[in-house]
């Protein structure tokens, strides 16, 4: 199939890529000055393409400032705009026949679980991003499947989790955060990859999925597993201010989460690689 893909710098957009690309797809990417450039050029861009998979997005765990509330903000809603728009324009047999794009559990209300089903949603900043990153893909023409990927926590070699803790708990400081009973949803870099090779490959994978691997584990959990795999201490908690301190209201982000099942994904047939912590820390640092 041909491929086009926003994002496809990032981290996650360059491993979907290099395994659709292993599967004999067809991939390139879509310019950030093309996302937000005039709807008639992305239009180009998308003509008689098969599959968009959108990963466009500024990261969310920086300080919630205005300046950067509004970029975590539009980086989403208005790319996603400006794809619809650009879908509008083309007629039917030029336009893809589907849309894969990421979101996120952010928004789901924090300490509650949740399937797909589920319409307690986060009424804070993240919660109103993630729903209006969602509904900006409801002007898409209705005979464009769309795929909803809520992501959990990826983890892998170079994930920016996996990265930034490492050094400390190299040196024996790292530690759970607060009393580490939050939940700590998360999904292998793998499994995205393949969740992502899966919808494009496979007809009728319409609607919201929670990518986030079955097992359910509290931030302790991934500490120890963590701290096990590095063979060292992890007794040392960081406590919730000093991330408040330097993420101010956004160390919510790490302090509180839901807890998120994976029904639909799984009851469609897709299987994870990883589905345990262990597996997913064996495959990092094995």
């Amino acid at each position: 199939m041909i491929v086009k893909i926003t994002g496809a710098s990032g981290y996650l957009g360059k491993i979907i890529t290099a395994e659709l690309k292993s599967k004999g797809h067809e991939v390139s990417p879509i310019q950030r000055e093309q996302l937000y450039g005039p709807a008639e050029i992305l239009a180009g861009e998308l003509k008689n393409t098969d599959v968009l998979i959108n990963l466009a997005g500024a990261p969310v765990l920086q300080r919630w400032t205005a300046k950067n509330k509004k970029k975590i903000y539009h980086s989403r809603i208005q790319t996603a705009e400006n794809l619809v728009r650009a879908f509008q324009i083309l007629f039917p047999k030029e336009r893809p026949a589907k849309v894969i794009s990421a979101s996120a559990i952010g928004i789901y209300a924090v300490r509650k679980t949740h399937t797909e089903e589920s319409y307690n949603f986060d009424q804070g900043f993240l919660g109103e991003v993630v729903k209006d990153w969602e509904k900006s893909w409801n002007g898409l023409p209705e005979e464009v499947e769309l795929t909803l990927f809520r992501l959990a926590v990826v983890l892998g070699k170079k994930s920016a989790t996996i990265k930034n803790l490492l050094l400390p708990f190299k040196l024996g400081i790292g530690g759970k955060i607060g009393n580490g009973k939050q939940s700590f949803p998360f999904v292998h870099e793998t499994d995205v990859a393949r969740a992502f090779l899966w919808a494009t490959k496979n007809k009728n994978t319409a609607g919201v999925f929670n990518l986030a691997a079955p097992e359910q584990i509290t931030n302790a959990g991934f500490t120890r597993a963590l701290a096990k795999k590095l063979n060292r201490p992890a007794f040392i908690p960081v406590p919730p201010f000093a991330l408040k301190l330097i993420y101010g209201k956004a160390a919510s982000l790490l302090t509180k989460s839901p807890a998120v099942l994976p029904h639909k994904i799984m009851e469609a047939g897709f299987e994870f690689r990883y589905p345990t912590i262990e597996e997913a820390m064996e495959e990092i640092f094995g």
